[in-house]
């Protein structure tokens, strides 16, 4: 409910604004006059004596107490045609002419126009504006002669505009162009000085066509001597620069020559030049190439032999020196241990020595071995056991030559050449 209250006060509102807005328009269209620029507006009575003209914008309106004209200020044309009006030569002329005319807009002159015109029709201004041109028209004819009638047609068409400005200003009217369309009399009077003119021209054309040519022709021989004085001069003077320039080839040529023999003797020392330089680059490059390919690979040798002598010199002088420190260590060391010392050697090269005993074991070579048993089993064995009692007959024949008991030494006991340095 209070939503159709709220939409109901806004319709009213708004319809009251649209009433107000008409209103407003209505009044205004009233009570307002607004003038167009190509018009005025004549306001007469109210509280006021006399009329007032507006031209451009707006005047207050006061219905039935005033009242408005409206008076047009738009070009409009008038035809002119004026017959058998005679010049100052007397002779009768017709003319034919179009006027822009206008109701001016000047306050002083527009007043006269609203006194003669206000609420008539464009074309009783027309009318009285022809009727005023025609008049003063004839007026200005008849002081001109026909040939300035149509010969100077603005001059004559000026004479009329300020002929006709003066009434015109009376009648509230403006003179805006004059344009003459036509100038003709019925006597030919204008045909004949037309044709007097057209001969008078015709014989100028044909006199001055004539001294023309004959000019032409003056102009034409001098030229033609002028031309062939002028073209034999220049005969000479090509003839001239034709001379100097075989001249000028010639000593071109010449120099030409002279400097390509110039140039080829230049070419020829400087090549003699650099053979001979070239020569002396490949001398020294030669010698180069020999003393890098023999005299520096000897150098290199001798160097290196004597290098290498020094050094096999170094190794065999520090071998010797270190032999001879250890010989002095191992006689220390062999004084300090006493009897075993020799079991020490002894343990030392045993590797060695049973090596050698194998090597010896192994030259026996049996292709063929034939055992036969008496039958207690201890043939085979006993064949077994004969390989270490090589190593015993192999170290019996050491003591017998050394006198080094190898088998006593490995168990630990001195042998006799032990004992016997003991007791020394």
């Amino acid at each position: 409910m209070n939503i159709i209250q709220s939409l109901g006060g806004v319709i009213g509102g708004a319809v009251l604004f649209l009433l107000f807005l008409l209103g407003f328009f209505l009044l205004v269209r009233t009570f307002f006059r607004i003038c167009m620029p190509n018009e005025a507006l004549v306001f007469s009575g109210g509280f006021r004596r006399g009329s007032e003209i507006v031209t451009g914008g707006r005047k207050l309106y006061i219905p039935f107490f005033m009242r408005v004209s409206r008076l047009p200020l738009t070009l409009f044309e008038v035809p002119i045609q004026v017959r058998n009006s005679y010049s100052s030569g007397g002779i009768a002329m017709n003319i034919d002419a179009i006027a822009n005319v206008k109701v001016s807009s000047d306050q002083a002159v527009l007043r006269n126009a609203v006194e003669r015109f206000l609420d008539q029709d464009i074309n009783t201004i027309r009318r009285v504006a022809k009727e005023t041109l025609e008049g003063h028209l004839r007026g200005v004819i008849a002081n001109l002669t026909p040939e300035q009638v149509n010969e100077d047609r603005l001059k004559f068409a000026d004479g009329l505009t300020s002929e006709s400005e003066s009434d015109l200003r009376k009648l509230g009217l403006h003179l805006d162009t004059l344009k003459i369309l036509h100038v003709s009399d019925d006597v030919g009077y204008l045909d004949a000085t037309g044709r007097k003119a057209i001969a008078h021209v015709v014989r100028e054309a044909e006199i001055a066509e004539s001294d023309a040519n004959r000019t032409a022709e003056l102009v034409e021989a001098e030229n033609r001597g002028r031309g062939e004085v002028t073209a034999a001069e220049m005969d000479t003077k090509i003839i001239g620069l034709r001379n100097e320039l075989r001249k000028m080839k010639a000593d071109f040529e010449s120099a030409v020559n002279a400097e390509e023999e110039r140039t080829a003797a230049a070419a020829r020392e400087a090549r003699a030049v650099a053979e001979q330089r070239l020569q002396e680059i490949r001398a020294q490059l030669e010698e180069i190439r020999l003393v890098a390919d023999r005299v520096l690979p000897a150098e290199a040798e001798r160097q290196a032999a004597e290098f290498q002598a020094r050094g096999e010199a170094a190794i065999i002088r520090e071998r010797g020196r270190a032999a001879s420190e250890s010989l002095a260590t191992l006689g220390a060391a062999w004084q300090e241990a006493g009897g075993a010392a020799t079991q020490i050697a002894l343990i030392e090269d045993i590797e060695k020595l049973l090596r050698s005993a194998a090597v010896g074991v192994q030259k026996l070579q049996v292709e063929s071995l034939s055992v036969i048993d008496g039958g207690d089993g201890r043939t085979l064995p006993n064949y077994l056991a004969s390989y270490p009692q090589m190593l015993d007959s192999v170290f019996a024949a050491v003591e017998r030559t050394t006198g080094m008991d190898v088998t006593a030494a490995l168990r630990g006991r001195p042998d006799n050449a032990a004992e016997a340095h003991e007791n020394s």
